[in-house]
């Protein structure tokens, strides 16, 4: 199983196998066909809430991470998990965000609970 995360302003590439882009909002500046995503699963981003709460400061990056889990422990964003593991399973599936550290962000969590 391969899942990447990139940033959704890097060029695509030829491994990234399906591009789903993992963030509720559009990419401000990025043309649709210019970022090549060919899944946009809002359901399984995070709240605005739990963003917001988020990008405040309010809390740590691991009590983010908790929060987001449990939001993606309901019905509809498990079921689109689900699906991106699925197709994780047959090939390479890249997890784009508009986030300036990938690393420290949401879509680390999705990729992390995607690979166990």
């Amino acid at each position: 199983m391969s899942v990447r995360v990139r940033r959704v302003y890097e060029p695509p590439e030829s491994g990234d196998g399906v591009r789903v882009l993992v963030d509720r909002l559009w990419p401000r500046g990025l043309a649709k066909d210019a970022a090549r995503v060919d899944e946009w699963p809002k359901a399984m981003t995070p709240s605005t809430e739990l963003r917001r709460w988020y990008h405040a400061g309010e809390g740590s990056y691991e009590e983010f991470a908790g929060r987001y889990e449990a939001e993606l422990a309901e019905p509809e964003a498990a079921g689109l998990l689900d699906h991106v593991r699925d197709l994780a399973r047959e090939g390479t599936v890249t997890l784009l965000t508009a986030s300036k550290d990938p690393e420290s962000s949401h879509a680390a969590v999705l990729a992390r609970l995607l690979r166990d």
